[in-house]
C-alpha cells in the first residue's frame, strides 16, 4: 500500500465513521463497481455476512456512485474490502468473492480485538 493510499484510507474511514455516527465498531466497506459483475454476484454474500454479524456495520459503496466519499482513493480490482474501527484500518485489499474468505476475515479480525 502506497503512503498516498495509506492517507487516503484513513481519511475515507474519518468520512464513513462520521456518516454512520462514529459507531465504535468494525466497519465493513466493499468497494465495488455497478457495470462489475463479479461485484453484482458478491452482493448476495457481502449481504449474507452482515446478516451473520449484526454488531458490525456493513456499507456497499460504489465507487463511481460515491466518488465524493471515496475521494482519490485507488482501487485496483473488485471486491476491495475495507475494515476500519475507530482508530485505525484493520483490512484494505481484494478479496476472494467466496463467502468463506470473507466469513474468516471478519472472524479473525474480531478474534484479534482492538489494535
Amino acid at each position: 500500500m502506497t503512503t498516498r493510499n495509506s492517507s487516503e484510507l484513513r481519511a475515507l474511514a474519518g468520512r464513513l465513521r462520521q456518516a454512520a455516527g462514529a459507531a465504535e465498531c468494525l466497519h465493513v466497506v466493499c468497494l465495488c463497481a455497478a457495470w462489475c459483475g463479479t461485484c453484482r454476484d458478491y452482493r448476495a454474500t457481502f449481504d449474507a455476512a452482515a446478516g451473520r454479524h449484526p454488531t458490525l456495520r456493513f456499507s456497499w459503496i460504489d465507487i463511481e456512485d460515491e466518488a465524493d466519499l471515496v475521494g482519490d482513493l485507488d482501487v485496483e480490482t473488485f471486491p476491495t474490502l475495507l475494515v476500519a474501527d475507530a482508530s485505525s484500518v484493520r483490512f484494505f485489499g481484494p478479496l476472494l468473492p467466496q463467502p468463506d474468505h470473507l466469513l474468516r476475515l471478519l472472524g479473525s479480525l474480531q478474534e484479534a480485538g482492538p489494535p
